[in-house]
Protein backbone atom coordinates (compact mmCIF):
# COMPACT_ATOMS: atom_id res chain seq x y z
CA UNK A 1 0.00 0.00 0.00
CA UNK A 2 0.83 3.93 -0.48
CA UNK A 3 2.00 5.60 2.56
CA UNK A 4 0.38 8.06 3.33
CA UNK A 5 0.71 11.75 1.53
CA UNK A 6 2.20 15.07 3.59
CA UNK A 7 -1.19 16.61 5.40
CA UNK A 8 -3.11 18.66 3.67
CA UNK A 9 -2.65 22.13 2.84
CA UNK A 10 -3.94 24.72 5.33
CA UNK A 11 -7.77 25.62 4.56
CA UNK A 12 -7.97 22.83 2.10
CA UNK A 13 -11.02 20.58 3.34
CA UNK A 14 -12.97 20.03 0.23
CA UNK A 15 -13.35 16.16 -1.16
CA UNK A 16 -14.57 14.82 -4.67
CA UNK A 17 -16.42 11.53 -4.09
CA UNK A 18 -16.53 9.65 -7.49
CA UNK A 19 -18.69 6.30 -7.95
CA UNK A 20 -17.94 5.09 -11.64
CA UNK A 21 -20.16 2.27 -12.75
CA UNK A 22 -20.14 0.44 -16.44
CA UNK A 23 -22.18 3.00 -17.94
CA UNK A 24 -22.29 6.21 -15.56
CA UNK A 25 -20.46 8.28 -12.97
CA UNK A 26 -21.90 9.22 -9.80
CA UNK A 27 -20.36 11.95 -7.96
CA UNK A 28 -20.44 14.87 -5.25
CA UNK A 29 -18.18 17.70 -3.94
CA UNK A 30 -17.93 17.61 -0.11
CA UNK A 31 -16.78 20.47 2.43
CA UNK A 32 -15.34 18.31 5.15
CA UNK A 33 -14.95 21.53 7.28
CA UNK A 34 -19.02 22.48 7.43
CA UNK A 35 -20.23 19.12 6.13
CA UNK A 36 -22.04 20.38 3.23
CA UNK A 37 -22.59 19.72 -0.13
CA UNK A 38 -21.18 21.97 -2.34
CA UNK A 39 -22.47 19.61 -5.56
CA UNK A 40 -23.55 16.72 -6.98
CA UNK A 41 -24.62 14.86 -9.83
CA UNK A 42 -24.75 11.60 -11.89
CA UNK A 43 -23.63 11.04 -15.17
CA UNK A 44 -25.75 8.02 -17.52
CA UNK A 45 -25.73 6.09 -20.28
CA UNK A 46 -22.30 6.88 -20.93
CA UNK A 47 -21.41 5.29 -24.48
CA UNK A 48 -24.82 5.37 -25.23
CA UNK A 49 -26.61 7.50 -28.47
CA UNK A 50 -27.93 9.38 -25.85
CA UNK A 51 -26.33 10.99 -22.62
CA UNK A 52 -27.90 13.11 -19.31
CA UNK A 53 -25.76 14.84 -17.47
CA UNK A 54 -27.30 15.90 -13.96
CA UNK A 55 -25.76 18.50 -11.85
CA UNK A 56 -27.05 20.20 -8.99
CA UNK A 57 -25.13 23.11 -7.32
CA UNK A 58 -25.31 23.83 -3.52
CA UNK A 59 -27.26 21.09 -2.86
CA UNK A 60 -27.95 21.67 1.00
CA UNK A 61 -28.35 24.86 -0.04
CA UNK A 62 -31.36 24.19 -2.65
CA UNK A 63 -29.49 24.93 -5.52
CA UNK A 64 -31.57 24.61 -8.89
CA UNK A 65 -30.67 21.72 -10.74
CA UNK A 66 -28.63 21.74 -14.80
CA UNK A 67 -28.79 19.14 -17.25
CA UNK A 68 -27.08 18.44 -20.18
CA UNK A 69 -27.88 15.94 -23.11
CA UNK A 70 -26.15 14.32 -26.02
CA UNK A 71 -23.60 11.77 -26.81
CA UNK A 72 -21.20 11.09 -23.86
CA UNK A 73 -19.20 8.54 -25.47
CA UNK A 74 -16.70 7.36 -22.47
CA UNK A 75 -16.00 7.96 -18.52
CA UNK A 76 -12.78 10.22 -19.98
CA UNK A 77 -14.96 13.03 -21.80
CA UNK A 78 -17.91 12.01 -18.70
CA UNK A 79 -15.22 13.15 -16.11
CA UNK A 80 -14.53 16.18 -18.05
CA UNK A 81 -18.22 16.96 -18.73
CA UNK A 82 -18.41 17.09 -14.51
CA UNK A 83 -14.77 19.50 -14.22
CA UNK A 84 -16.54 21.67 -16.54
CA UNK A 85 -19.86 21.92 -14.33
CA UNK A 86 -18.05 22.16 -11.28
CA UNK A 87 -15.93 24.54 -12.51
CA UNK A 88 -18.64 26.77 -13.47
CA UNK A 89 -19.56 27.19 -9.62
CA UNK A 90 -16.20 28.07 -8.86
CA UNK A 91 -15.66 24.60 -7.66
CA UNK A 92 -13.08 23.36 -10.65
CA UNK A 93 -10.88 20.58 -10.30
CA UNK A 94 -7.72 23.08 -9.53
CA UNK A 95 -9.35 24.51 -6.52
CA UNK A 96 -6.89 24.82 -4.18
CA UNK A 97 -9.06 24.27 -1.74
CA UNK A 98 -9.92 20.60 -3.08
CA UNK A 99 -7.96 18.25 -0.68
CA UNK A 100 -8.42 14.67 -2.81
CA UNK A 101 -11.04 12.79 -4.85
CA UNK A 102 -12.20 9.56 -3.22
CA UNK A 103 -13.42 6.65 -5.12
CA UNK A 104 -15.37 3.87 -4.39
CA UNK A 105 -14.12 0.52 -5.00
CA UNK A 106 -16.41 -2.50 -4.86
CA UNK A 107 -13.52 -5.44 -3.93
CA UNK A 108 -10.76 -5.34 -2.31
CA UNK A 109 -9.92 -8.79 -1.64
CA UNK A 110 -7.67 -9.44 2.03
CA UNK A 111 -5.28 -6.97 0.92
CA UNK A 112 -7.31 -3.62 1.33
CA UNK A 113 -8.34 -3.54 4.59
CA UNK A 114 -8.46 0.75 5.18
CA UNK A 115 -8.58 3.67 2.66
CA UNK A 116 -5.82 3.27 0.36
CA UNK A 117 -3.73 6.29 -1.42
CA UNK A 118 -3.89 4.95 -5.53
CA UNK A 119 -0.82 4.21 -6.96
CA UNK A 120 0.39 1.85 -9.77
CA UNK A 121 0.78 -0.44 -7.84
CA UNK A 122 -2.52 -0.33 -5.75
CA UNK A 123 -3.81 -0.24 -9.26
CA UNK A 124 -2.81 -3.51 -10.34
CA UNK A 125 -4.20 -4.99 -7.01
CA UNK A 126 -7.35 -3.42 -7.92
CA UNK A 127 -6.92 -5.20 -11.55
CA UNK A 128 -6.37 -8.61 -10.09
CA UNK A 129 -9.31 -8.52 -8.05
CA UNK A 130 -11.07 -8.19 -11.42
CA UNK A 131 -12.32 -11.78 -11.32
CA UNK A 132 -13.69 -11.14 -7.79
CA UNK A 133 -15.66 -8.35 -8.97
CA UNK A 134 -16.17 -8.47 -13.02
CA UNK A 135 -18.72 -6.00 -13.26
CA UNK A 136 -17.91 -3.44 -10.77
CA UNK A 137 -13.94 -3.22 -10.66
CA UNK A 138 -13.24 -2.58 -14.39
CA UNK A 139 -15.42 0.62 -13.66
CA UNK A 140 -13.89 1.65 -10.76
CA UNK A 141 -10.20 1.51 -11.94
CA UNK A 142 -11.94 3.28 -15.56
CA UNK A 143 -13.16 6.29 -12.73
CA UNK A 144 -9.62 6.41 -11.21
CA UNK A 145 -7.86 6.20 -14.33
CA UNK A 146 -9.23 9.30 -15.74
CA UNK A 147 -9.26 10.98 -12.21
CA UNK A 148 -5.67 10.54 -11.67
CA UNK A 149 -5.43 11.89 -16.12
CA UNK A 150 -7.43 14.47 -14.97
CA UNK A 151 -6.05 15.80 -11.58
CA UNK A 152 -2.51 14.45 -11.60
CA UNK A 153 -1.77 16.62 -9.25
CA UNK A 154 -4.13 15.15 -6.67
CA UNK A 155 -3.80 12.58 -4.10
CA UNK A 156 -6.82 9.77 -5.16
CA UNK A 157 -7.94 7.52 -2.47
CA UNK A 158 -9.95 4.32 -2.64
CA UNK A 159 -12.44 3.10 -0.34
CA UNK A 160 -13.56 -0.33 -0.59
CA UNK A 161 -16.82 -1.53 -0.11
CA UNK A 162 -15.03 -4.80 1.38
CA UNK A 163 -13.08 -3.54 4.18
CA UNK A 164 -15.15 -2.83 6.90
CA UNK A 165 -16.17 -6.83 6.82
CA UNK A 166 -12.00 -7.74 6.69
CA UNK A 167 -12.60 -7.78 10.35
CA UNK A 168 -14.81 -10.92 10.43
CA UNK A 169 -12.87 -13.96 12.43
CA UNK A 170 -11.67 -16.72 10.37
CA UNK A 171 -14.49 -19.31 11.11
CA UNK A 172 -17.12 -17.03 10.07
CA UNK A 173 -15.44 -15.93 6.73
CA UNK A 174 -14.31 -19.87 5.68
CA UNK A 175 -16.30 -21.67 3.61
CA UNK A 176 -16.32 -25.49 4.66
CA UNK A 177 -15.32 -26.46 1.23
CA UNK A 178 -11.84 -27.95 0.19
CA UNK A 179 -9.09 -25.33 1.77
CA UNK A 180 -6.82 -25.74 -0.86
CA UNK A 181 -8.80 -25.11 -3.55
CA UNK A 182 -10.59 -22.20 -1.66
CA UNK A 183 -7.12 -20.65 -0.64
CA UNK A 184 -6.39 -21.26 -4.36
CA UNK A 185 -9.33 -19.12 -5.97
CA UNK A 186 -9.49 -16.52 -3.14
CA UNK A 187 -13.05 -18.43 -2.33
CA UNK A 188 -14.04 -17.11 0.82
CA UNK A 189 -16.90 -14.44 2.68
CA UNK A 190 -16.21 -10.80 1.41
CA UNK A 191 -19.08 -8.74 2.50
CA UNK A 192 -20.46 -5.54 0.71
CA UNK A 193 -22.08 -2.22 1.47
CA UNK A 194 -18.99 -2.24 3.98
CA UNK A 195 -19.54 1.75 4.12
CA UNK A 196 -22.67 2.00 4.42
CA UNK A 197 -22.31 -0.54 7.64
CA UNK A 198 -19.92 1.12 8.56
CA UNK A 199 -21.65 4.82 8.92
CA UNK A 200 -24.93 3.47 9.89
CA UNK A 201 -23.36 1.19 13.05
CA UNK A 202 -21.51 3.94 13.86
CA UNK A 203 -24.44 6.56 13.35
CA UNK A 204 -26.26 4.29 15.19
CA UNK A 205 -24.10 4.07 18.66
CA UNK A 206 -24.62 8.48 18.17
CA UNK A 207 -28.28 8.52 18.17
CA UNK A 208 -28.08 6.02 21.72
CA UNK A 209 -25.27 8.58 22.66
CA UNK A 210 -22.54 6.04 23.36
CA UNK A 211 -19.33 5.66 22.03
CA UNK A 212 -19.22 2.54 19.00
CA UNK A 213 -16.97 0.99 20.91
CA UNK A 214 -19.62 0.03 23.89
CA UNK A 215 -22.22 -0.98 21.33
CA UNK A 216 -23.44 -4.17 19.36
CA UNK A 217 -26.01 -2.63 16.56
CA UNK A 218 -27.32 -5.57 13.73
CA UNK A 219 -27.46 -3.63 10.11
CA UNK A 220 -30.28 -4.41 8.05
CA UNK A 221 -28.71 -2.16 4.52
CA UNK A 222 -32.37 -2.79 2.50
CA UNK A 223 -32.23 -1.55 -0.99
CA UNK A 224 -32.53 -3.19 -4.02
CA UNK A 225 -29.15 -4.92 -2.98
CA UNK A 226 -29.28 -5.83 0.19
CA UNK A 227 -27.56 -6.99 2.83
CA UNK A 228 -26.95 -7.51 6.97
CA UNK A 229 -24.03 -7.37 9.38
CA UNK A 230 -23.33 -7.89 13.12
CA UNK A 231 -21.34 -5.30 14.37
CA UNK A 232 -19.57 -5.69 17.85
CA UNK A 233 -18.55 -2.48 19.63
CA UNK A 234 -17.59 -0.77 16.16
CA UNK A 235 -16.16 -3.92 14.74
CA UNK A 236 -18.04 -6.19 12.18
CA UNK A 237 -17.73 -10.01 12.92
CA UNK A 238 -20.47 -11.29 10.18
CA UNK A 239 -22.25 -9.98 7.12
CA UNK A 240 -24.88 -12.11 4.94
CA UNK A 241 -22.88 -11.17 1.07
CA UNK A 242 -20.06 -13.26 0.43
CA UNK A 243 -17.59 -14.32 -1.83
CA UNK A 244 -20.37 -11.95 -4.38
CA UNK A 245 -23.30 -9.94 -3.65
CA UNK A 246 -25.08 -12.83 -4.37
CA UNK A 247 -25.58 -14.17 -1.03
CA UNK A 248 -27.71 -13.73 2.33
CA UNK A 249 -31.28 -11.56 2.01
CA UNK A 250 -33.96 -11.82 -0.95
CA UNK A 251 -32.92 -8.56 -2.87
CA UNK A 252 -34.43 -6.99 -5.75
CA UNK A 253 -33.57 -8.95 -8.30
CA UNK A 254 -30.82 -11.18 -6.63
CA UNK A 255 -32.01 -14.49 -5.05
CA UNK A 256 -29.96 -14.44 -2.18
CA UNK A 257 -29.32 -17.88 -0.27
CA UNK A 258 -30.01 -21.27 -2.23
CA UNK A 259 -28.85 -24.68 -2.14
CA UNK A 260 -25.88 -24.43 -4.45
CA UNK A 261 -27.36 -27.95 -5.80
CA UNK A 262 -29.57 -25.53 -7.69
CA UNK A 263 -26.93 -24.69 -10.37
CA UNK A 264 -26.13 -28.16 -10.86
CA UNK A 265 -30.10 -29.24 -10.98
CA UNK A 266 -30.34 -26.37 -13.93
CA UNK A 267 -27.67 -27.15 -15.81
CA UNK A 268 -28.16 -31.04 -15.92
CA UNK A 269 -32.23 -30.85 -16.44
CA UNK A 270 -32.86 -27.68 -17.50
CA UNK A 271 -30.03 -27.54 -19.94
CA UNK A 272 -28.79 -23.96 -18.33
CA UNK A 273 -25.47 -22.86 -19.00
CA UNK A 274 -23.20 -21.04 -16.15
CA UNK A 275 -23.93 -17.48 -18.00
CA UNK A 276 -27.82 -17.92 -18.21
CA UNK A 277 -27.75 -19.25 -14.89
CA UNK A 278 -25.77 -16.84 -13.45
CA UNK A 279 -28.09 -13.98 -15.22
CA UNK A 280 -31.23 -15.79 -13.45
CA UNK A 281 -29.91 -15.53 -10.22
CA UNK A 282 -28.56 -12.26 -10.21
CA UNK A 283 -30.98 -9.93 -12.40
CA UNK A 284 -34.19 -12.71 -12.32
CA UNK A 285 -34.66 -13.96 -9.18
CA UNK A 286 -35.45 -12.06 -5.75
CA UNK A 287 -38.48 -9.85 -5.42
CA UNK A 288 -38.73 -9.72 -9.81
CA UNK A 289 -38.54 -13.31 -10.17
CA UNK A 290 -41.17 -13.75 -7.10
CA UNK A 291 -43.61 -11.49 -8.67
CA UNK A 292 -42.43 -9.59 -11.25
CA UNK A 293 -42.10 -6.37 -9.21
CA UNK A 294 -39.01 -4.92 -7.04
CA UNK A 295 -40.02 -1.93 -5.67
CA UNK A 296 -41.56 -2.39 -2.42
CA UNK A 297 -44.19 0.26 -2.56
CA UNK A 298 -45.61 -1.28 -5.47
CA UNK A 299 -45.32 -5.04 -3.99
CA UNK A 300 -47.07 -3.53 -0.85
CA UNK A 301 -50.28 -2.07 -3.33
CA UNK A 302 -50.34 -4.96 -4.68
CA UNK A 303 -50.64 -7.22 -1.56
CA UNK A 304 -53.00 -4.50 -0.22
CA UNK A 305 -55.25 -5.37 -3.51
CA UNK A 306 -54.90 -9.08 -2.90
CA UNK A 307 -51.99 -9.84 -5.20
CA UNK A 308 -51.06 -13.49 -3.44
CA UNK A 309 -47.91 -13.31 -5.40
CA UNK A 310 -47.17 -9.92 -4.24
CA UNK A 311 -48.14 -11.20 -0.80
CA UNK A 312 -45.95 -14.47 -1.11
CA UNK A 313 -42.58 -12.36 -2.03
CA UNK A 314 -43.29 -9.65 0.48
CA UNK A 315 -43.23 -13.22 3.14
CA UNK A 316 -40.27 -14.67 1.83
CA UNK A 317 -38.55 -11.27 1.97
CA UNK A 318 -39.85 -10.81 5.44
CA UNK A 319 -38.98 -14.49 6.59
CA UNK A 320 -35.37 -14.28 5.25
CA UNK A 321 -35.05 -11.03 7.28
CA UNK A 322 -35.98 -12.32 10.17
CA UNK A 323 -33.88 -15.43 10.05
CA UNK A 324 -31.04 -12.98 9.78
CA UNK A 325 -31.87 -11.27 12.83
CA UNK A 326 -32.47 -14.00 14.61
CA UNK A 327 -28.87 -15.72 13.39
CA UNK A 328 -26.94 -12.48 14.43
CA UNK A 329 -28.56 -12.15 17.79
CA UNK A 330 -26.94 -15.33 18.72
CA UNK A 331 -23.37 -14.15 17.24
CA UNK A 332 -23.18 -10.99 19.00
CA UNK A 333 -24.65 -12.58 22.00
CA UNK A 334 -26.06 -9.10 23.61
CA UNK A 335 -27.71 -6.59 20.95
CA UNK A 336 -28.33 -2.74 21.77
CA UNK A 337 -29.97 -1.90 18.88
CA UNK A 338 -31.04 -3.21 14.98
CA UNK A 339 -30.76 -0.41 12.74
CA UNK A 340 -32.63 -0.26 9.55
CA UNK A 341 -30.89 2.01 5.98
CA UNK A 342 -31.37 2.18 2.84
CA UNK A 343 -34.31 2.79 0.86
CA UNK A 344 -36.54 -0.02 1.89
CA UNK A 345 -35.15 -0.08 5.63
CA UNK A 346 -35.52 3.98 5.74
CA UNK A 347 -39.16 4.40 3.91
CA UNK A 348 -40.83 0.86 4.51
CA UNK A 349 -42.53 1.17 8.14
CA UNK A 350 -44.29 -2.16 7.00
CA UNK A 351 -41.41 -4.15 6.40
CA UNK A 352 -39.68 -2.89 9.94
CA UNK A 353 -42.90 -4.10 11.69
CA UNK A 354 -43.00 -7.68 10.15
CA UNK A 355 -39.19 -8.19 10.25
CA UNK A 356 -39.63 -8.02 14.08
CA UNK A 357 -42.52 -9.39 14.84
CA UNK A 358 -43.18 -12.30 16.84
CA UNK A 359 -39.27 -11.30 18.21
CA UNK A 360 -40.33 -9.29 21.72
CA UNK A 361 -38.95 -12.07 23.76
CA UNK A 362 -35.68 -10.52 22.25
CA UNK A 363 -36.47 -7.06 23.54
CA UNK A 364 -37.21 -6.12 20.04
CA UNK A 365 -40.20 -4.50 18.83
CA UNK A 366 -41.41 -1.23 17.22
CA UNK A 367 -43.91 1.31 18.19
CA UNK A 368 -46.39 2.08 15.71
CA UNK A 369 -46.51 5.47 15.88
CA UNK A 370 -43.25 6.11 16.01
CA UNK A 371 -42.14 3.72 13.57
CA UNK A 372 -45.32 5.44 11.15
CA UNK A 373 -43.66 8.79 11.15
CA UNK A 374 -41.77 9.69 7.35
CA UNK A 375 -38.81 11.95 8.79
CA UNK A 376 -35.43 12.02 6.81
CA UNK A 377 -33.29 12.27 10.39
CA UNK A 378 -31.96 9.45 12.20
CA UNK A 379 -34.77 8.43 14.92
CA UNK A 380 -35.66 5.57 17.41
CA UNK A 381 -38.85 3.54 16.46
CA UNK A 382 -38.72 1.68 19.00
CA UNK A 383 -41.47 1.83 22.32
CA UNK A 384 -39.49 3.81 25.15
CA UNK A 385 -37.45 1.96 27.46
CA UNK A 386 -37.49 -1.01 25.05
CA UNK A 387 -34.39 -3.45 26.15
CA UNK A 388 -32.69 -3.06 22.42
CA UNK A 389 -33.28 -0.14 20.48
CA UNK A 390 -34.57 -0.03 16.93
CA UNK A 391 -33.30 2.87 14.85
CA UNK A 392 -34.21 3.98 11.32
CA UNK A 393 -30.61 5.57 10.18
CA UNK A 394 -30.88 7.15 6.46
CA UNK A 395 -27.29 5.54 4.89
CA UNK A 396 -24.69 8.26 3.42
CA UNK A 397 -21.72 6.65 1.75
CA UNK A 398 -20.66 9.43 0.29
CA UNK A 399 -20.06 11.26 2.79
CA UNK A 400 -18.59 8.11 4.68
CA UNK A 401 -15.90 7.83 2.14
CA UNK A 402 -15.45 11.64 2.04
CA UNK A 403 -14.59 11.46 5.39
CA UNK A 404 -12.23 8.33 5.59
CA UNK A 405 -10.52 10.62 2.19
CA UNK A 406 -9.93 13.26 4.12
CA UNK A 407 -9.02 11.41 7.67
CA UNK A 408 -6.26 9.97 5.32
CA UNK A 409 -4.79 12.50 3.36
CA UNK A 410 -4.57 14.71 6.98
CA UNK A 411 -3.42 11.45 8.62
CA UNK A 412 -5.48 11.76 10.78
CA UNK A 413 -7.53 8.73 12.21
CA UNK A 414 -10.91 7.44 10.61
CA UNK A 415 -12.28 5.89 13.23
Amino acid sequence: MSDTPAAALAGATRVLVLNSGSSSVKYQLLDMAGGGRLASGLVERIGERSSLLAHTPLVDGGGAQRTREGRIGDHGVALKAVAEELAADGLGLDSPELVAIGHRVVHGGRRFTEPTVIDDAVLAEIERLVPLAPLHNPANLTGIRTARALSPQLPQVAVFDTAFHTTIPEHAARYAIERETADAHRIRRYGFHGTSHAYVSRKTAELLGRDPSEVNVIVLHLGNGASASAVRGGVCVETSMGLTPLEGLVMGTRSGDTDPAVVFHLSRVAGMSVDEIDTLLNRRSGLVGLCGDNDMREIRRRTEAGDEAARLAFEVYVHRLKKYVGAYYAVLGRVDAVAFTAGVGENAAEVRTAALEGLEALGLAVDPERNGVRDRRARLVSPEKSRVAVAVVPTDEELEIARQTYALVNGAETA
